[in-house]
């Protein structure tokens, strides 16, 4: 295969909702440059990038693939990723090392959720980006409701390039003020003519629209414009190119990707228009200079993704942020300090593989069987100090518990969930000793029926999910007094030990009762990062606090890790021991550390004990029309409504609701949006649940602990 340099590469990334046609216009893209001979169908289960089998079993995108075609002595990288909500980490991952993103929208749907979900992370990552509205041959496809749409949602910056002709194989294009028809039979290639009569004041007029909107950003057009009273195409081109960098107009094209319509004209504007490796801002990193797309500079290479492809083994999908790297290099993993042996350099067509003497600054590619490197690693020449900044994958929206259904398989699931957590870092296995669980989260749930899919395929594991535990917690909210005496006598020294406590609520500082002196103040932090005061207020001597305050902390902390009311970890309390009794013989360490944990148990019931639940701040988006019904939902689960803020066609409703009532809510807000809708939590604060809500809590503890 060719070996390009950094300004004939093209780094693209499909993105867009579930239907919008990404693998489609990826399949048309490959056919049309003649790197494949015929067009596959996704529902004939033989495209190209959807080629695992659980996607055609779904017919549908689940990972993102790596492409490539060469178009006009250019090669353009292409990467289709998924468009339902749940594989969104792969379009994070892909988004971070394309350099223009090309939203791909449905002309029958307008703006969907995962359309908002990619412009999201295309803004973070500061992307060039452009509309292909696909799929104009659908009955009811409206392109002028589509463009408004997007121009209200997403800014007067989305400029229309072409228009719809016709019908669905002709195209109005106002940068060329052609008309380009597109017969079946002719593998793409459009046949070039004057705009009809019909057509010319709509094309006129959007002509010096776009015209007007380039010159807007670019001063130097602005005067040419106002000398010649337009510009030409190469200017248009020019001052789109730039414009398109600095991210000030997103152009709108249009496709029938199915049928290779207006595809051969986006290739040539992918070429000719968007920016190149060299021509994007330097890349950021966390430590050393910010990278810039440089052929002679150091090698820098990031890898953006892991997958283990069967008979292959560990695919690493990389791209070269400069330098130029080839097959035997030697490089440092600058996360590990360890070495690395590059081996050999691949071009990917989703399973197929074209062998690469070497890759210049800007090229993405894949590596088999690096050692010890994962997805986000940096992998540099020794000496360099370059860190590329990570991928930031999305917090989890559904999570559930997860065990090996058959008994001694649970090294199995142990190594089983390690290989896809490395191929998938936006799912989240964490383990919970005090709750005796392993949850796994993820976007939704056909994501963890998907990690399910991939466990039983990987290391033959079967596996249940279920309902998680809450990582409840408790406390008081008065004061109390308490008195414990440990005395234990056996046939040599015995144990004794007398304390009286006082509980209350860690609020403020301690206001000591008249009875009270305080002599010591010390704070232990919980492993759910409470606190636990502990005061010595002995006075007198009646306990040797020098040589017995350490084992009565003990034996409390040791009494908060299971609380009194139903097992869950204490925290947030003041304890102050003010009285007691000691025996100069019976009294040791252990009898203390008994004492105090009895005291503690006793004390606790006394102080109106309470369970606090974790509440979490929840955004929902939703189309406008189904706000009633979600908020209505909300209500049912405990929630606290903080407000909506509307985002172009778009409501998001903000609330504060118990992580008890999300359970399997992704499912829901998807089922009462028919799709649409999609939401997003995080952990915000503990708060004290209502009465009948902890009555039932502690009543399924004490059931779980009989059993």
């Amino acid at each position: 295969m060719n070996v390009f340099d950094a300004g004939h590469i093209r780094n693209v990334v499909l993105v867009g909702h579930q239907g919008s046609g990404k693998t489609s216009l990826a399949e048309a893209m490959l056919f049309v440059s003649g790197t494949t001979h015929r067009m596959g169908s996704v529902g004939e289960g033989n495209t190209v990038s959807d080629y695992h089998n659980s996607e055609k079993e779904r017919q549908m995108s689940i990972f993102s693939s790596l492409l490539h075609a060469e178009w006009n002595k250019y090669k353009i990288n292409i990467i289709d990723t998924p468009g339902y909500p749940d594989f969104i980490g792969e379009v994070v991952a892909a988004m971070k090392v394309a350099d223009t993103a090309i939203f791909v929208m449905n002309a029958t749907e307008g703006v969907e959720v995962g359309t908002e979900l990619a412009w999201s992370y295309a803004e973070e990552n500061s992307k060039p980006l452009m509309f292909v509205i696909n799929q104009l041959d659908r009955q009811h496809a409206d392109f002028n409701k589509l463009v408004g749409q997007i121009k209200e949602r997403f800014g007067a910056s989305a400029t229309v390039v072409q228009f719809p002709g016709g019908d669905h194989r002709t195209i109005i294009d106002v940068l060329v003020m052609k008309q380009l028809t597109f017969p079946d039979g002719q593998k793409g290639k459009p046949v070039v003519s004057d705009i009809p009569a019909e057509f010319q004041e709509e094309a006129e007029e959007l002509h010096n629209a776009l015209i007007e909107d380039i010159a807007v950003n670019d001063e130097a057009l602005m005067e040419l414009y106002f000398d010649k009273g337009e510009l030409d195409e190469d200017e248009m081109r020019q001052g789109l190119h730039t414009a398109m960098i600095n991210r000030e107009l997103f152009p709108i094209f249009c496709t029938t990707a199915t049928d290779n319509v207006g595809v051969a004209r986006l290739m040539s504007f992918i070429d000719n228009v968007c920016p190149s490796p060299e021509e994007m801002p330097p890349a950021e990193t966390t430590e050393g200079d910010p990278v810039k797309a440089h052929v002679g500079a150091s090698p820098v290479v990031f890898v953006y993704r892991t997958m283990a492809e069967q008979h292959v083994g560990d695919y690493s999908f990389f791209r070269v942020y400069s330098g130029t790297i080839e097959s035997g290099m030697d490089l440092e993993n600058a996360g590990t300090g360890s070495g690395e042996r590059l081996g050999q350099l691949y071009a990917l067509n989703g399973r197929e593989r074209d062998t690469v003497a070497k890759m210049v600054a800007g090229d993405i590619g894949a590596l088999v069987k690096l050692r010890n490197t994962h997805t986000n690693n940096t992998l540099r020449k020794k000496g360099s100090n370059v860190v590329i900044a990570p991928i930031d994958f999305p917090a989890p929206r559904y999570r559930t518990s997860i065990k090996a259904a058959n008994e001694g398989e649970e090294d199995k699931l142990a190594q089983g969930l390690h290989q896809i957590v490395e191929e998938d870092p936006s799912l989240k296995v964490v383990h919970d000793p005090h709750l005796s669980q392993i949850t796994i989260g993820g976007q939704g749930e056909l994501h963890l029926k998907i990690a399910q899919y991939r466990l039983k395929s990987k290391v033959n594991v079967d596996v249940e999910f279920g309902k998680p535990r809450i990582a409840y917690r408790e406390t008081v909210t008065s004061q109390a007094r308490s008195s414990y005496r440990h005395k234990k006598q056996t046939g040599g020294a015995g144990q004794f030990a007398d304390i009286s406590m006082l509980i209350e609520p860690l609020e403020g500082e301690f206001q000591p009762p008249p009875d009270i002196s305080v002599r010591k103040t010390v704070d232990a932090t919980t492993g759910w990062g409470s606190t636990i005061q502990f005061i010595d207020g002995i006075v007198g001597g009646v306990i040797d606090m020098r040589r017995f305050f350490g084992a009565i902390q003990k034996g409390v902390l040791e009494a908060s890790q299971n609380g009194p009311i139903a097992g869950y970890p204490v925290g947030d309390v003041r304890i102050v021991i003010y009285d007691g009794g000691m025996h100069s013989v019976d009294s040791n360490e252990a009898a203390f550390k008994t004492a105090a944990r009895m005291c503690f148990r006793d004390v606790f019931r006394d102080a109106k004990p309470v369970i606090l639940e974790p509440i979490h701040n929840v955004e929902v988006t939703v189309p406008d029309s189904y706000t009633g019904e979600v908020m209505g939902d909300m209500n049912t689960r405990r929630a606290r409504i903080q407000g909506m803020e509307a985002e172009g066609t778009l409501q998001k409703i903000l609330a504060q609701v118990p992580e008890a009532e999300l359970y399997r809510y992704s499912t829901s807000v998807r089922s009462m949006t028919q799709g649409r809708g999609i939401h997003a939590s995080t952990f915000s604060h503990y708060e004290a649940m209502p009465r009948n809500v902890q009555e039932q809590v502690v009543a399924e503890a004490a059931a779980l602990e009989e059993a």
